[in-house]
């Protein structure tokens, strides 16, 4: 297999709304590069990148797949993404190390939610990208319009460099408007043809916008503009380059994949425009002191990589997908990761789920490798003589948490299934609550959680089922009280005496303290009376969860020289707490969470009724970009338990949050008793 030093080589995403057509977009490319035989169909189950069971049975992608394509001496890493929210960890991981994309809109249904997210995420990253407007070729297409919307939504960077054409109002093909040639649809194939003469004059227009942003690119091309002389393709060509590397050119490129309508274009604008990993501004990194050091993508730096996505394959083990940031990396060199040094055994490129075995990877490009122990996505690879660590990109936390409950003859198999799944997915949590006795699996969403399911139902062969998460709450005292404990139990022998009085008041945080005078207690049991006072938090008397923010004061008691020891003065601990306890007026506690809900401004004003309903807090509204807004409010963890629904179902599947502990809080008298009992644990 050919050897691409990073000048030659192009890493493009592929991403859209779910159902817009990337998959066979995909298809279309790779069988125009000849990378396969013929175009498989979704709706067949034989396309190079949806190839898992799940992919297959869902007619949708659930991962990224990575096609490699070959084209003029080039080598084009394609990355297909996942349309669907669920998998948004996927997103994440791939526009960390990519500096291309195309994004994909259905003609014949617009800009949709999904495409709105990537065209955020893409903008926000600095990427640069194309527009395919696919589906071209669907009855009642309105070019214009749709492009008006486009520009609207995403900008004045948007310009269309092609323009479909079509006899009757039906679309055969497109005219370039920076080479003014058109490609005719000849039934089999895209051929170049003369321009329809009634679309003419519309290309040339189009041609003098890009000629016009092409002479703000310098001064010299401006005088050259303004003294009427013609560019030349190659400066056409080089300071388009220029500005859509800046982000301030985003074309637009009409088409069909079904029928590899605006393919070969899409395929020669690529490398025409995108910039190649030695382009990019070097990468930062730290040294193994925590020092800033960069690295540039170039073959002469030492080797570092960064790895982006895992796979766990049930015939190659865990697969790891990496960029080669800098140096070169060969089969069997020695390779940092963390502080272990491993043998690089094996190397390949992926296709799809093809491992293709390779000798060397160069600065810039994408491969995997496998059989190496301790590695997931986040982690950098790097030569032991040049430590380097790369920042980790940081994914979603779980929003939406279900128990999952399964058979004792399975249990022993679970966990480790999960922890299999989890090396896949950064945005999954697995968590064992003690106290409620459940396993959680938290998500990014409802439909997350039931695809993780339904993966270990039909991978793993494992039946589980799922059950509403538990609140963990907690008690505590608002008032001071006293209260006596008595401890004495003699049946013959050595028996047990011990006898305390025990002030217990509200505090910040649970603390024993001793205020004992002449010796009524012996200080060698204080140590008891204190380990009984923290036992009998671990379970409170109103409803059995902990008690929390007590202070425990041991004032007075008695003691027998021959019958008392720890465990009686331990045990009178505990009866004291508990007779004061009634008298301390106890409270119920819930856990409050800070969430930071991110909608489209429009929504704003839904979003907050529903917060409201709630009982959320509101801390503050900030505006962010593109017209979204975070709204930062403290919400009892009970009211967020269902609201990754209902935030989708108000924002139209727009709207998103984040969520993080932040303290408990008293629950309102109103709510208390139906907390009790519906959460209280028994004996």
């Amino acid at each position: 297999m050919p050897i691409y030093d990073a000048s030659h080589i192009r890493n493009v995403a592929v991403l859209g709304h779910q159902g817009c057509g990337k998959t066979s977009l995909v298809e279309s490319m790779a069988l125009v590069t000849k990378a396969i035989p013929e175009k498989g169909e979704v709706e067949k189950k034989n396309t190079i990148s949806d190839y898992s069971a799940s992919e297959q049975k869902r007619g949708s992608s659930t991962q990224a797949a990575i096609i490699p394509l070959y084209l003029d001496d080039h080598k084009i890493n394609i990355i297909d993404i996942p349309g669907n929210d669920d998998f948004i960890s996927e997103t994440i991981g791939v526009t960390g190390v990519i500096k291309g994309a195309v994004l994909v809109i259905d003609a014949s249904v617009g800009v949709q939610v999904g495409t709105m997210k990537h065209w955020k995420q893409l903008r926000k990253k600095g990427i640069p990208t194309f527009i395919y407007i696919n589906k071209m070729d669907k009855e009642g297409i309105d070019f214009e319009a749709l492009l008006e919307d486009i520009r609207e939504k995403f900008g004045s960077s948007v310009i269309s460099f092609c323009y479909p054409l079509g006899h009757e109002d039906k679309f055969d093909g497109f005219a370039n408007a920076v080479d003014l040639k058109a490609h005719i649809y000849n039934g089999k194939e895209c051929v170049e043809a003369e321009i329809y003469p009634d679309k003419r004059a519309k290309i040339l227009e189009l041609h003098n916008t890009i000629v016009e942003e092409v002479a703000k690119v310098n001064d010299e091309l401006l005088e050259k503009f303004f003294n009427g002389e013609e560019f030349t393709q190659e400066e056409i060509r080089s300071a388009l380059k220029k500005s859509v590397i800046a982000g301030d050119l985003t074309p637009v490129i009409v088409g069909s994949a079904t029928k590899n309508i605006g393919v070969q274009t899409l395929l020669n604008m690529f490398i025409d425009y995108l910039p190649n990993p030695a382009d990019l501004k070097p990468l930062e990194a730290q040294d193994e002191n925590g020092n800033e050091i960069i690295r540039p993508t170039s073959d002469d730096e030492p080797f570092s990589a960064y790895v982006f996505k895992t796979i766990v394959d049930p015939y190659s083990g865990v697969i790891n997908i990496l960029k080669v940031c800098s140096g070169i990396l060969h089969v069997g060199d020695s390779v940092l990761v963390g502080k272990d040094v491993q043998k690089l055994s094996s190397l390949f490129v992926m296709t799809g789920k093809r491992l293709d075995p390779v000798e060397e990877l160069h600065a810039g490009d994408i491969g995997a490798i496998t059989r190496m122990e301790g590695i997931k996505y986040g982690d950098t690879l790097c030569s032991p003589k040049a430590i380097t660590v790369f920042k980790p990109v940081k994914y979603p936390t779980a929003v939406i948490f279900k128990a999952i409950v399964t058979d004792k003859n399975t249990e022993g198999k679970l966990v480790p299934a999960l922890a299999k799944i989890q090396l896949e997915d950064p945005c999954l949590e697995v968590k064992r609550n003690n106290e409620t006795k459940q396993l959680l699996l938290g998500g990014v969403s409802d439909t997350h959680l039931d695809f993780v399911i339904d993966k270990l139902k039909t991978i793993y062969k494992i039946s589980v089922d799922t059950e509403r998460m538990k609140i963990v709450y907690r008690e505590s005292i608002k008032g001071t009280a006293e209260g006596d404990g008595r401890y004495v139990k003699q049946s013959g022998g050595s028996g047990f005496y011990g006898v305390v009085k025990m002030r217990f008041e509200p505090a910040e945080e649970s603390v024993f303290e001793e205020d004992v005078f002449g010796g009524a207690v012996p200080k060698n049991y204080f140590p008891a009376v204190e380990k009984g006072f923290f036992e009998a938090l671990t379970k409170g008397p109103l409803a059995g969860f902990p008690v929390i923010g007590v202070k425990g004061v041991l004032i007075d008691g008695k003691y027998h020289p021959v019958d008392s020891n720890e465990q009686a003065f331990r045990m009178a601990a505990i009866l004291a707490f508990k007779d004061a306890y009634p008298k301390c007026k106890p409270i119920i506690l819930e856990p409050i969470l800070r969430l930071r809900v991110n909608v489209e401004s429009r929504f704003t004003g839904s979003v907050l009724s529903d917060l409201n309903t709630r009982r959320a807090r509101v801390q503050n509204i900030e505006e962010k970009d593109f017209g979204n807004q975070e709204i930062e409010v403290l919400i009892p963890e009970a009211e967020v338990i269902d609201y990754t629904t209902q935030l989708k179902s108000i924002t139209q599947a727009s709207g998103f949050f984040n969520r993080e502990f932040y303290r408990y809080e008293e629950v309102p008298e109103s709510l208390k008793e139906r907390v009790i009992r519906d959460n209280k644990i028994e004996e």
